[in-house]
């Protein structure tokens, strides 16, 4: 049976070859008229939604984010928490622009993350096992706007920077004097057209045993105030499980 919706939109009964390559080529043909090119659907070890390729020999590992330690701090608390950026559901917005609708149980959904304050977001994001980490792919789904409404509209990152093996959240204060694992500078190209997303490619010798991330984003691309996150997946092989409560640096920093 295949299910499309959660509906059952075709069956093959018994061991037919035939009816079963037709039914793959099928649904091949439908995944490629939804316009998105290969993008939006893909998963590895992980599963739901997916914003864009996959880098090849790698699997999504945004299931061992380990949810119950996230931190996420300077967010409007009237919108989503950082639990919202690794749902595994398709971002609203995009739902809404196919046509699926934009609401559950009769109310708009807000399902994203907006900075408060200013335009800086600083995210704790522990691991459920150590990591060699690819990759993060970041989706923004800030509204079209004109010239003179760009102040009020979020924007999307620009400028990100990343930090391994941290034992907690960082301060805004702190994370300006540590020195960063990576930082990352996006451009308007980057962002894929269609999903709204970004493939943000790490040192991957620097990445190699991370038991937690802190992601900052610096400043937005833009003359807001706010920047806008709608999801965020993590790309690379799954290492040995960790003990859960027991964060430790790994780093060989003078001090440590």
């Amino acid at each position: 049976m295949i299910f499309k919706d959660q509906q059952v939109v075709s069956t093959v009964k018994g061991a037919d070859p035939r009816k079963l390559s037709e039914m793959v080529k099928k649904i091949a043909a439908e995944a490629d008229s939804d316009g998105l090119g290969g993008f939006g659907e893909a998963s590895g070890s992980g599963t739901g939604w997916f914003g864009t390729g996959l880098p090849k020999g790698y699997d999504n590992v945004t299931d061992q984010v380990d949810v119950r330690g996230l931190d996420l701090l300077n967010a409007d608390s009237n919108l989503g928490s950082a639990r919202t950026l690794f749902d595994p559901s398709e971002p609203s917005t995009l739902a809404s622009s196919k046509g699926k609708g934009s609401a559950r149980g009769g109310e708009e959904t807000k399902d994203w993350v907006e900075s408060d304050t200013d335009e800086q977001l600083m995210l704790f994001v522990p691991f459920q096992s150590t990591l060699k980490v690819h990759s993060l792919h970041i989706t923004s789904l800030p509204p079209k706007h004109t010239d003179a409404e760009a102040e009020d509209v979020p924007m999307r990152p620009k400028t990100i920077q990343l930090y391994s093996n941290r034992a907690h959240v960082l301060g805004f204060e702190e994370a300006d004097d540590i020195e960063a694992t990576q930082a990352v500078t996006l451009q308007p190209q980057d962002w894929d057209t269609n999903t709204g997303t970004v493939k943000v490619d790490l040192r991957y010798v620097k990445f190699q045993n991370v038991s937690s991330l802190v992601i900052f984003v610096v400043a937005g691309d833009g003359d807001g105030e706010r920047v806008r996150i709608d999801r965020l997946r993590i790309v690379g092989e799954k290492g040995s499980k960790r003990e859960l409560g027991k964060l430790e640096k790994v780093g060989d920093e003078a001090g440590e």
